[in-house]
């Protein structure tokens, strides 16, 4: 069978019988409070693995994102906490719907997530990693720094990272809330970019120094995005949460 129809065929398989009757309430739901308004979905590749990377300042950006992603023809497979798995009936349904278990943890190197995404490239899947690794800390809702997971995952397998930007997901659950605001329905932006350009790094040795600057080149990219989505400019500096006695990870003090 030609590659590009095993391709095709996998990834029609991507949305399996379980992944389209968990989808269908979510995907219901969240249409009944929102607006989705994708610009240059063309840009997420329609087959073969990929990494897709959005900014993070909402619990249910998740949400959006994944059913922008659905509404372009793939399936949202994300890394997801590994004690999740763990958890009765919520781990079983991750398992059927592939999401990728992964230990989060306050490091930088990335090495739970290129040891859950292993074979990403031969599977035809993507992937989407929040290269921020939680909500960012940023007062504005400005990315932040970013952790070098999802390079890895692209620079490791061979595939393509593609960038991705959303705005309007506070109106629904604002950072940290836990209120989600149903009426009146909301617009959600989402703009995809062109594939970060990572050749440079490829077939070299993983330095530290290479992952950091890999790193910042997809989270300017994806800061980009949000520029013109917000029709604003950001901080020139990137916020870094260690220099402001934050933790990498929970809800700041």
């Amino acid at each position: 069978m030609p590659r590009e129809a095993t391709h095709e065929k996998r990834v029609a398989s991507e949305k399996n019988a379980a992944f389209r009757i968990m989808a269908a309430p979510v995907i219901a739901f969240t249409a009944a409070i929102c607006r989705l308004e994708i610009q240059h979905g063309e840009k997420l590749p329609k087959i073969g693995s990929f990494v897709l990377t959005p900014n993070h300042f909402s619990d249910f950006d998740p949400v959006t994102i994944g059913w922008s992603v659905w509404r372009l023809g793939r399936a949202p497979r994300f890394l997801a906490k590994a004690s999740l798995f763990h958890v009765p009936v919520l781990g079983w349904a991750l398992r059927q719907v592939r999401q990728v278990p992964v230990e989060r943890t306050t490091r930088t190197s990335g090495g739970e997530a290129i040891s859950a995404a292993h074979n990403l490239a031969d599977s035809g899947e993507g992937v989407i990693v929040y290269p921020e690794g939680t909500l960012t800390r940023e007062p504005d809702l400005w990315p932040m720094r970013g952790k070098s997971g999802a390079v890895r995952i692209a620079l490791e397998n061979g595939v393509p990272l593609i960038p991705v930007a959303h705005w309007g997901d506070q109106h629904i659950l604002p950072r940290w809330s836990k209120k989600i605001s149903l009426f009146p329905r909301k617009t959600v932006h989402v703009l995809y970019g062109d594939e970060v350009d990572l050749d440079r790094f490829r077939g070299k040795p993983l330095t530290q120094k290479a992952l950091l600057e890999a790193t910042d080149q997809v989270m300017t990219a994806i800061t980009a995005l949000l520029e013109q989505l917000r029709g604003e400019t950001a901080p020139a500096e990137r916020y870094n949460p260690a220099e402001h006695n934050q933790t990498e990870f929970g809800r700041p003090l």
